[in-house]
């Protein structure tokens, strides 16, 4: 996600490095390739338009601030008119103080609106709201059977009336049965259609003025570009919305979507759904998403995602087992396994900064490794999981896992060193040599350089990580400096 436009928005802080401070000269190139940047990301020409003299009329009459360069001043403007164009601050779910608060969901067949409707009821169970699904898409085939699946995999109620029923009356019906039982919240899923037509406007008016919904959002696939913020506007004076979902954000989307519907619509984003699974459903936030664009991670989703993850007790444990070097190939596979909860290795690792220039191959490579990994250590026994050392002094235990698990003893033996040497590693950090990941203990030595830095992206430092380690170099921090 934001990969092609992270990279040619740096070729903008390029044109300013080495310069002294920003002038109108030296700024005209940087803009230029900024424009290009959002133009490549299929964003709304007015928005490419209005964005650029925006930040130009900031960037010259920026204040020079002492220690700051002018390629770090013009990123953080950037910064500050990425936010304002995608809404500024995060605009949560509506709340109704009369229970139950209704949610009207909306949109074109094939945006996934559906499934987004049952991951926003597992986000409300997660923040101890009830929910129930209303299905009232009565034209698409087994539209009604796919909302019950996902009921029940979340084990949400969902109300239905069949496919005979008229989708007003079941929506009707739905509400009342959810203010009967107590729910807190209802969701409507409406039909979609392939393209925007009368009949389908008129039905969810008709759907609106009986439900008299606390939030109408609609459900947009982010692979569409700018369309995607034009289909939002034309919702948006038809029916009246009051927010929307972008979808299949974790696919091969450019961005002009995040950066167009805002300003082209006038609804907000409330919502992105970052992959097929149930949970992968986050709130839309201006200022991170800005922060991801401009290749510079998105710590609190990080963190955010970890707490929903990691049990606190376990985590006092593991700093222990760390401290004493106890830490052992379970409590790896722990992890591993923690970070697959927590979404994909690729989606996770863009998160944290300084991994951003990690590529697809890398990524690939990483996911390969921690299969690898898993396979030998599950090869092993209880005792030698415990005691990693038993391996290193026993070239017949090596020889057993190897063939158990298909692989080499020599990738046993080189899993086994490289395991010791990352323990050593996170011994180190937690007595506050080097600087770990909050809240995830390990993760730091898992995914850090070779040299021991957890910020220093590669893949050196993977337990079974191919290729030798390389020299360290000072690189100079990207970031704010000191605004």
């Amino acid at each position: 996600m934001f990969d092609a436009l992270a990279e040619r928005l740096e070729e903008a802080w390029k044109k300013l490095r080495g310069q002294d401070k920003i002038s109108e000269s030296n700024i005209k190139e940087a803009l230029r390739e900024v424009r290009r940047a959002l133009i490549s990301a299929d964003a709304n020409l007015q928005v490419v338009k209005d964005f650029i003299a925006d930040v130009e009329a900031k960037a010259q009459g920026a204040q020079v601030i002492s220690g700051v360069k002018p390629d770090q001043q013009f990123i953080k403007i950037v910064y500050d008119e990425l936010v304002q164009v995608m809404g500024e601050t995060n605009v949560p779910l509506a709340n109704a103080e009369t229970k139950p608060t209704v949610i009207l969901m909306a949109g074109l067949q094939g945006t996934g609106k559906t499934t987004a409707s049952a991951k926003l009821a597992l986000h409300l169970r997660k923040q101890n709201r009830s929910a129930m699904l209303v299905a009232t898409d009565v034209y698409r085939p087994a539209a009604i059977d796919q909302l019950i699946t996902l009921g029940q995999q979340i084990d949400v109620p969902v109300f239905d009336m069949g496919s005979d029923a008229n989708p007003v009356e079941i929506a009707r019906q739905g509400v009342e049965r959810a203010k009967a039982e107590g729910v807190d919240t209802v969701i409507i899923d409406t039909a979609g259609r392939l393209q925007i037509d009368r009949d389908m406007m008129a039905e969810l008016a008709q759907i609106k003025d009986a439900v008299k919904p606390d939030d109408t959002l609609l459900v947009v696939d982010a692979m569409t570009g700018q369309e995607a913020a034009n289909l939002t506007r034309t919702f948006h004076d038809e029916i009246g919305i009051t927010g929307a979902i972008l979808t299949k954000m974790d696919g091969d989307t450019r961005g002009g979507a995040a950066l167009s519907v805002r300003q082209i619509s006038g609804a907000p984003i409330k919502f992105v759904g970052m992959g097929e699974k149930v949970e992968a459903l986050q709130p839309f936030y201006p200022d991170r998403m800005a922060s991801r664009i401009l290749g510079m991670g998105d710590v609190l989703t990080f963190v955010e995602k970890a707490a929903e993850a990691v049990d606190l007790a376990d985590v006092e444990k593991m700093q222990e087992k760390i401290a004493s070097a106890k830490f052992d190939f379970t409590d790896f596979l722990k992890q591993t396994r923690l970070m697959k909860n927590m979404g994909s290795l690729g989606g996770i690792m863009k998160l944290i900064p300084g991994m951003n220039k990690l590529s697809d191959e890398d990524l690939q490579k990483g996911e390969t490794q921690l299969k690898r990994s898993e396979a030998m250590i599950n090869s092993m026994t209880i005792q030698e999981r415990k005691d990693p050392d038993l391996l290193a002094s026993s070239p017949s235990r090596r020889r057993r896992v190897a063939k158990g698990s298909g692989y080499t003893e020599s990738d046993v033996s080189k899993l086994v060193s490289d395991f010791q040497k990352m323990r050593s590693m996170m011994q180190q950090m937690s007595m506050g040599n080097f600087g770990g990941m909050p809240g995830m203990p390990g993760m730091g030595g898992m995914f850090g350089g070779g040299g021991g830095n957890p910020a220093q992206p590669g893949w050196r430092g993977y337990p079974g990580a191919p290729g030798k380690k390389k020299k360290k170099k000072d690189k100079k921090k990207k970031g704010f400096g000191t605004l």
